[in-house]
């Protein structure tokens, strides 16, 4: 028998409502409407200056991640105000988790980043204490390799750099045979970039030298019996913030019981790598909560529920003049990002005004709404939008404000015409960084200039990357990207330009903001002359 969380949400909130003794938290939840719970919500975030939107995009943790289920919520709330033993009920929940899909055993992480780099620590400690509070020392460790498939190193893999271990990168089958060896601790691969070397390859590999293979499936959907494990996965990590709604903080792994004990005892609140990975009480009943509901619920109605909303928005959409839509059912045999998606699109010519505007103008114009840029070129353009996200009352909402927003009328765009460039930014320039706290000392080598555009060099601390940009009368834009395996900064820089100087602000994408001044370098030439050795 299920525990009550998914099964009976609803007993739940009789019985707190019924009970003349009994938590008055949960009979003041339960008689809560979630319209009203919203909002209070909006008061208390637009008090710090904060508007929520609408989110029909996407899961990114950016963007809020998944709104967890009521059944999770709930079953939160219910042991928010007793206290545990945390050994105890993490055993009590991996128990419960195993029965639920299937697996061996079951973990709650602090997301699942945190699960990758706690089951890296497990897998280089072998469970030795000892090699625990040493790490990411790994001098004397008889494991400090880690293997990753090219096609997998993503950003995440930092989760396993900051173990301290080294990441030995394989191109195919034969690279991965030659370079696993006695060091290997662990191979991990990306679920979603395992058609380059399929799983099961890996596995018959790695099993005879008992190495453990760990699947990152963040974005997966649960699968019974789980697809990876049963191709060989000895762990496999789902986030709590996707399609499981559960608390958008967690991670969930399954797997080798022996694995994931260990994995345990790296992690919060034991006093050794992962003391700083902590998971609340709350917060693992709501895992437990999350993978309950998904057992039992109508996943073909919930999918309906989606396909009715994105239905309402697209129809709406459609009585504009000239724009029309489609919904794309997901591949039955998808098990990532599972969810319709509804595709809004017009000819930028008729309406003047393209996916990426209207996309822009939705997500920073009350009431916002999120939504992804379909395309964006001559005589096509629009916008999409996912169902998975969203909750009941949004569509109503995001359909009226996306109407409105592409149905206003609006003039044909004028030609643009650049403005000559005001300086001329051939040389070499001294390139000054105010980061948050620290002032850091770069250099840009501008050396091809062609009007209003312009190419060269960025020299920073670690890297020497190409730049490109545009100089329209005083206003600069530039832009250079560092990419390396599991990495990747772009740094877009907006100033005004002198003779001598630019100076304005640095957008580094997910790593926020900046200042900078650029000075051009005056060298003196030295005069000299050079003389050629005739001879040692």
């Amino acid at each position: 028998t299920l525990l009550p969380f998914a099964a009976n949400a609803s007993v739940l909130k009789s019985e707190a409502s019924q009970s003349k003794n009994g938590f008055a938290f949960l009979s003041g939840v339960s008689k809560t409407p979630d319209a009203e719970l919203a909002e209070r919500g909006h008061k208390i975030l637009k008090s710090i200056g904060v508007e929520p939107f609408i989110n029909c995009k996407g899961t990114n943790t950016i963007m809020g991640g998944s709104v967890s289920r009521p059944e999770v919520r709930l079953a939160m709330e219910a042991v928010s105000t007793l206290n545990v033993q945390m050994d105890e009920l993490v055993e009590g929940v991996g128990k419960r988790l195993a029965e639920l899909t299937g697996a061996e055993w079951g973990m709650v992480t602090s997301g699942a980043a945190a699960g990758i780099k706690l089951c890296t620590f497990a897998c280089l400690s072998g469970g030795n204490p000892e090699k625990l509070v040493r790490m990411p020392d790994l001098r004397g460790f008889e494991k400090t390799e880690v293997i990753i498939p090219r096609a997998s190193r993503t950003v995440y893999d930092q989760a396993i750099r900051s173990t301290g271990a080294t990441i030995i990168t394989v191109d195919n089958e034969e690279d991965l045979r030659k370079k696993i060896g006695p060091k290997t601790a662990m191979i991990y691969i990306d679920a979603e970039k395992e058609s380059f070397l399929p799983l099961e390859i890996i596995s018959k590999i790695a099993k005879p030298l008992n190495v453990p293979v760990f699947v990152d499936a963040a974005a997966h959907i649960l699968t019974f019996p789980n697809s990876h494990l049963s191709r060989g996965a000895d762990v496999v990590v789902f986030s709590g913030g996707k399609g499981l709604k559960a608390p958008g903080s967690c991670g969930l792994l399954l797997g080798r019981k022996d694995l994931l004990m260990s994995t345990w005892q790296a992690a919060a609140p034991h006093h050794g790598p992962g003391r700083d990975n902590k998971v609340a009480r709350e917060e693992h009943i709501g895992m437990l909560a999350a993978v309950e509901t998904w057992v039992e619920m109508d996943h073909k109605k919930e999918m309906q529920n989606w396909v009715n909303w994105l239905e309402n928005i697209g129809k709406q959409a459609a009585t504009v003049k000239g724009v029309s839509y489609r919904i794309r059912m997901p591949d039955p045999k998808l098990i990532h990002h599972v969810t319709p998606y509804l595709f809004i699109t017009w000819n930028p010519d008729e309406l003047h005004v393209t996916g990426q505007e209207v996309s822009e103008e939705l997500g920073n114009t009350f009431p916002r709404v999120g939504v992804a840029i379909y395309r964006d070129e001559p005589g096509l353009t629009g916008i999409s939008l996912v169902g998975y996200m969203m909750v009941p009352g949004d569509d109503k909402i995001a359909a009226s404000r996306i109407k409105e927003v592409i149905a206003r009328k609006r003039s044909p765009k004028p030609a643009v015409t650049m403005k000559a460039p005001s300086v001329n930014m051939l040389g070499r320039w001294d390139l000054e960084i105010q980061f948050y706290n620290s002032l850091d000392k770069q250099h840009l080598f501008i050396d091809q200039q062609d009007g209003n555009y312009f190419s060269g060099v960025h020299i920073s601390d670690f890297s020497e990357r190409e730049i490109n940009g545009t100089i329209e009368g005083n206003e600069i834009k530039m832009q250079s990207t560092w990419v390396i395996p599991g990495d990747r900064i772009q740094t877009t820089f907006k100033g005004i330009v002198s003779a001598e100087t630019v100076s304005g602000d640095i957008d580094m994408h997910e790593f926020l903001s900046a200042k900078f001044i650029a000075k051009r370098t005056k060298s003196e030439i030295v005069r000299k002359p050079v003389v050629y050795p005739k001879g040692r």
